[in-house]
């Protein structure tokens, strides 16, 4: 008996797998108004980042204007062939964020601004009532931070004044540091203050500044004492001499060391090092390619 040809099985299509879904891209229109749409849950993290945004700018069209302080070429800052590095063509702008304007502060559920605003108009105003309403140079905010910037002939009562007023209660000054710019003309020297306040869960900045030829900023220790070591430390390593500081010492370097090593135009200097027989000399005796 001859066998019957078998029927080929019918072929099933195959399912169709489900689309994947595209992930939400990083992106923000700010329009002119300063409102924004955000199309990803990051956006307002990338926005703080960028330091973009209608809230503390000095801009009408709500984007951060920012101030270039210097160019710096090459990978290192090197001039002419003296970089080896293979990018001395490179060019970079330093920026700094520029002053702000307020509201500084983003409104909050109930339509109010934040506590930015309300430590500025306090310290404003108490600085007003004492005469020296032209304290406050300018007022930054900058990833969600905010700085004073005070002229240094008033930063004693501006301390005070954040520290004591019931409405500020600045308590702690929790470190100060220095930071050195020689090409800001007559405003070479930096000095930071970080205060927190303790009764209002709060931290801000305040900053202000002295020339290289006159290093002299007053010393805050008689208000915060913690501010004491750490005064010694920035005028070890800047040179910023503290008036009415009580034991105004190196703290990190020996007492006869001279200069003051995170200035921009320290020497590099070092001590050749000796390895396996090999060695390397200091920075300053290496080999000059320019």
């Amino acid at each position: 008996m001859a066998d019957e040809p078998k029927t080929p099985p019918e072929k099933t299509p195959p399912e169709k797998s489900p689309a994947k879904k595209t992930p939400p891209e990083k992106t923000q229109t700010v329009d002119t108004k300063g409102s924004t749409q955000d199309q990803s849950a990051d956006a307002h993290a990338d926005k703080a980042a960028a330091g973009a945004g209608p809230w503390g700018t000095d801009s009408v069209d709500g984007r951060r204007e920012l101030e270039v302080v210097d160019v710096r070429e090459g990978m290192f800052g090197v001039h002419g062939s003296g970089d080896t590095s293979g990018y001395g063509g490179l060019t970079r702008p330093v920026v700094m964020p520029g002053a702000s304007r307020q509201p500084f502060g983003e409104p909050d559920v109930t339509g109010e601004h934040g506590w930015f605003d309300d430590v500025h108009d306090r310290l404003a105003a108490v600085l007003g009532e004492t005469g020296v309403d032209d304290a406050l140079e300018l007022v930054v905010v900058d990833r969600g931070e905010i700085t004073f910037v005070v002229r240094r002939h008033a930063l004693l009562q501006v301390v005070q004044h954040l520290r004591d007023d019931p409405q500020l209660r600045f308590e702690f000054c929790s470190s100060v540091s220095g930071v050195h710019f020689p090409h800001e003309t007559g405003r070479e020297q930096h000095v930071a203050y970080h205060l927190l306040s303790m009764t209002h869960n709060r931290r801000i900045r305040v900053e202000t500044t002295a020339p290289d030829d006159d290093p002299h900023v007053p010393s805050v220790v008689s208000v915060y004492p913690t501010a004491d070591w750490h005064e010694r430390e920035t005028w070890d390593m800047f040179g910023v001499v503290f008036d009415g500081h009580p034991a105004l010492t190196r703290i990190l370097m020996p007492d006869d060391w001279q200069g003051h090593p995170q200035r921009k135009d320290y020497p590099l200097g070092g001590i050749p090092v000796e390895y396996k027989g090999g060695t390397i000399p200091s920075p300053d005796q290496r080999r000059s390619y320019s």
